[in-house]
């Protein structure tokens, strides 16, 4: 499998206007939702899933590889890795990740 740059970039951008098949993008939204807020999913998230031709395996797998995703996003923002804290001090070293 060799990656689209251009349809990664369209899914960045807005997924909903990317051009996906009908299983991806239900997939996407079910992904967006979770992200967004996981308390509104219900039934209906899921058999929109199924419809699309997920199984509940799927489903589950969808859900925790989305899950973790946006868990280790959140403990990597909150110890500011890959983020600089500013300006070094005078003489000192270059800007530091907020935990070295």
């Amino acid at each position: 499998m060799t990656l689209d740059e251009s349809l990664a970039t369209a899914i960045r951008e807005d997924h909903t206007k990317a051009p996906l098949s009908d299983q991806d993008r239900a997939m996407l939204d079910y992904v967006a939702q979770l992200t967004r807020d996981a308390t509104k999913i219900g039934p209906d998230d899921h058999t929109r899933l199924r419809n699309a031709g997920f199984n509940d395996t799927a489903i589950l797998q969808i859900t925790l590889i989305a899950s973790w995703f946006n868990y280790i996003n959140r403990v990597a923002d909150a110890l500011g890795v890959g983020r600089t804290t500013g300006a070094p001090p005078a003489g000192g070293p270059g800007p530091q990740r907020l935990l070295a």
